[in-house]
């Protein structure tokens, strides 16, 4: 074998082992997962079961439920199982000449039991603050559900609204390239001018920076839901319309009936207010008298020089302590308790007055975007006429260009602010059900619609 041959098999080898080597992520690329389309409902049940808000608050509960079981535990019966083995030499006992051993070995074991009889009140008032606590994880848990709800619903929408506006936004730059086309056409047969067909390239370049906005628009909007329903590992499709029909729109007086009855926040203060008024019990019960029952049963081996003995251990007994007096701290504790009380009732009245302020704007709003809806609806069918009829003029020349323009502007704007408008009445019913504290996860999906999650 030649030189050259052996050079050719070393760059052939070379090239086959580094190939091997190679991780196939590095060659080919791992397929992409297909795109996640998803209705308002499926979006919704996902935000129930992904949203990291909900997955924290439920984490909560957990934590409250064990903070239960640890002060329930004051009520229980402790027992505690002791065992000692001990060997002591004490040579300072030589004084006493043959009276006092200098050594001793002790082995013991036992069980011992001890039971709150009675604490004033304190280990109860403890428990059932401890109850009243995983009320508040309930209401902690459905603050963020309705917070998702409400979140997802508005991106949700406003991923509708950007895909509409997109869709407007090529259309238009569609509609402006045929133009274009026509532009030429007459301008080839002697019947337009250069200018013309300068200004029809010059629409064209216009309406693509609007395409572009619209397309980086959809992807914002889809990536702010993405982020809501715990999806960054997927790409997601919106599939709906802006559809909006006619629903009557409740009074204040109901919406505030609803408000109070329903909101979690409103119902987590005054679980609040109820667990710093056990807390005001357990610390007016630190300088009062306390009852504790204490046994132990056993078995204790005792060697001392020569002599050996051996045998069970038993006690029994019930014990008092009245901490009569502890330098004020109780009458301190109990002050600090008391203000923490006074203060949630104040943050109650203040949140009710937020709410009332929250309740009008939410109503108003919708009544706002309501209007707004039915004045545009008709405006689109005047536009869609009015575009018809210049283009029509133009096209036996009675209307200028510019008629046609303008009637395309029109047309796009109504359109255009339409969507928004919709987009603005559904957020804003959205809201209002928010406001109520009625915003309840959509029914489970069935497994025929449900999304196929990895």
């Amino acid at each position: 074998m030649t030189m050259r041959s052996k050079a050719l098999w070393v760059i052939v080898l070379t090239g086959l082992f580094l190939s091997s080597g190679t991780p196939v992520s590095a060659r080919q690329s791992e397929p992409r997962k297909e795109k996640l389309v998803l209705t308002l409902e499926q979006a919704l049940s996902l935000a129930m079961e992904r949203n990291k808000d909900i997955q924290k608050a439920k984490e909560y509960r957990n934590q409250v439920e064990g903070r239960y079981v640890e002060e329930r535990a004051a009520a229980l019966p402790q027992f505690v199982l002791q065992g000692v083995y001990s060997r002591s030499r004490d040579e300072s006992l030589k004084v006493f000449g043959r009276a006092y051993p200098l050594e001793q070995e002790v082995l013991s074991g036992g069980i011992r039991v001890s039971q709150v009889l009675y604490s004033f009140g304190q280990v109860g008032a403890a428990i059932r603050a401890a109850k009243v606590g995983i009320q508040t994880a309930d209401d902690q848990l459905a603050l963020y559900q309705q917070a998702a709800l409400k979140d997802v619903s508005a991106a949700f929408y406003d991923a509708l609204l950007s895909k509409e506006l997109y869709q407007l936004a090529r259309q238009n730059l569609e509609q402006r390239i045929r133009h274009q086309e026509e532009a030429k056409k007459k301008y080839a047969a002697g019947t337009a001018t250069e200018y013309d067909v300068l200004a029809a390239e010059v629409a064209v370049e216009n309406a693509r920076p609007e395409v572009i906005r619209g397309e980086n628009l959809v992807r914002i909007t889809r990536d702010r839901l993405r982020f809501l329903l715990g999806l960054e590992e997927r790409d997601i499709e919106v599939e709906g319309t802006l559809t909006t029909g006619p629903a009557p729109v409740p009074s204040l007086e109901e919406c505030l009936a609803q408000a109070w009855k329903n909101r979690p926040e409103l119902s987590d203060l005054k679980h609040r207010i109820g667990i710093a008024e056990e807390l005001v019990k357990i610390y007016r019960a630190m300088d009062k008298p306390r009852l504790d029952f204490k046994a132990g049963y056993g078995w204790t081996s005792l060697d001392i020089l020569t002599v050996k003995g051996e045998g069970t251990t038993w006690s029994a007994g019930v014990y008092l302590t009245f901490p009569f007096f502890d330098g004020l701290r109780t009458r301190g504790k109990v002050a600090q308790a008391q203000s923490e009380v006074n203060t949630l009732k104040i943050e109650e009245a203040k949140l009710m007055d937020a709410i009332l302020l929250q309740t009008q704007e939410a109503l108003n709003a919708v009544r706002e975007a309501e209007e707004i809806v039915k004045g545009l609806s008709g405006t689109v069918a005047q536009a869609k006429k009015l575009l018809a009829m210049a283009e029509k003029g133009y096209e036996f020349g009675v209307k200028t260009k510019l008629d046609v323009d303008d009637a395309e502007l029109n047309l796009m704007l109504a359109q255009t602010n339409l969507a928004k408008a919709r987009r603005d009445y559904l957020a804003a019913r959205t809201n209002l059900l928010w406001v109520m504290g009625v915003i309840r996860p959509p029914a489970e999906v069935s497994s025929v619609n449900a999304p196929k999650m990895p």
